[in-house]
């Protein structure tokens, strides 16, 4: 492995760029062939009592947390240097930018990820709401929005040195607690963790004949492992700047994928998590290709765009708050252990609940 990562650090922006494509790529496809959504699996929950993608969301967290801590385990990639495992617990970001990205997602159609993927098959309606979903996370990141996100940030974050705690994991807290060491703490919680999430999809029998929601579980859960794999041999803290480890997410990625656009003559070479935007859009669009399924769509009148910007918006400053989305935050900060992760995903599906509810109500008035 020391061989592979000497390898990978010879020109880690090159390994990064392919590695990202690759996985994008892999992951557009997966989420067009099996028709993986995270906003779906709620809404198929609240309207059907469908809890077959649900449980593809969870399988993918679990595969997520298994693979990612097996990587940190045996020194492949280093959890505790990513962003999510900040001794600093931002429950407050987590908890609103969760309930705003779930609200938001359901009104934009889908999450960040589901938009690229629909870009790929040709909705000009979902490109749209990108762009607004981008420019709203960098108003939030460091614009107009900033100072107020800084201070809110500021003023409510928990520093968990108080509690001789170097990390947010759960895993670390436990090891604490039980006075067994982060390490064996970390091992013993995912295990738990894991098996339990596991349990919990293969108890359905409808979810254990369904091998298209398997597949897909146990596909963009190792997708997100490869991220890690990845960019964990691709760091280096000798290096004069060094990338953070780091796996799937969209939300400030998408952001970042149209300021490369723009500035491409500034940096020629997008890093790891602006590849795998441009590999989701390239992913679907083979695939939908394929399919014969690409189509140019857009929005159905005035009422659709109102309320897709409206949501993009949500997305855009919720995903920035809650320091990721329904993948970011709901899979790959999962797999970390990371407490606020845990917020995230709960404070999401609270909100696409009531996303569902209010626009049920919408629809109804407007019909």
């Amino acid at each position: 492995m020391n061989a592979v990562r000497d390898f990978i650090q010879a020109n880690p922006s090159a390994w990064l760029l392919i590695g990202g494509l690759m996985v994008g790529i892999a992951f557009g496809t997966l989420v067009m062939r099996t028709n993986f959504c995270t906003m779906g699996a709620i809404s198929d929950a609240v309207t059907f009592n469908d809890y077959r993608r649900f449980r593809a969301w969870v399988l993918a967290a679990a595969t997520a947390l298994i693979g990612a801590q097996m990587l940190d385990a045996y020194g492949i990639v280093a959890l505790s240097k990513s962003s999510y495992l900040n001794p600093r617990l931002n429950w407050f970001g987590n908890i609103a930018g969760g309930l705003m990205f779930g609200f938001g997602m359901v009104f934009a159609g889908g999450c960040a990820s589901r938009n690229l993927v629909r870009v790929g098959v040709g909705d000009l309606r979902s490109l749209m709401t990108l762009m607004v979903m981008g420019l709203f996370a960098y108003m939030t990141i460091g614009g107009i929005l900033g100072p107020a996100r800084d201070w809110i940030e500021q003023a409510t974050s928990l520093p968990l040195g108080r509690w001789s705690l170097s990390t947010q994991s759960i895993g670390e807290l436990t090891g604490s607690l039980a006075h067994l060491g982060p390490d064996r703490g970390n091992a013993l919680t995912a295990a738990a963790v894991a098996a339990a999430m596991v349990l919990y999809c293969f108890k359905d029998a409808s979810f254990r004949t369904s091998w298209n929601h398997i597949l897909s579980g146990f596909g963009i859960g190792l997708c997100v492992v490869a991220g890690w794999a990845l960019t964990g041999l691709a760091f280096d803290d000798l290096a004069e700047r060094p990338t953070t480890p780091l796996s799937l997410t969209f939300v400030r990625p998408t952001a970042d994928a149209l300021e490369w656009l723009q500035r491409f003559t500034a940096g020629m070479v997008p890093g790891f998590s602006v590849a795998t935007v441009f590999g989701t859009v390239l992913g679907s669009f083979a695939t939908a290709t394929a399919m014969g399924r690409f189509k140019l769509t857009t929005f159905t009148g005035v009422a659709d765009t109102q309320r897709a910007l409206f949501g993009a918006a949500f997305m855009g400053i919720g995903g920035v708050l809650a320091l990721g989305c329904t993948i970011g935050q709901a899979i790959t900060g999962l797999s970390t252990l990371a407490a606020g992760s845990f917020l995230t995903f709960a404070a999401i599906i609270v909100g696409a609940v009531g996303g569902l509810k209010k626009l049920e109500s919408l629809l109804t008035a407007e019909g």
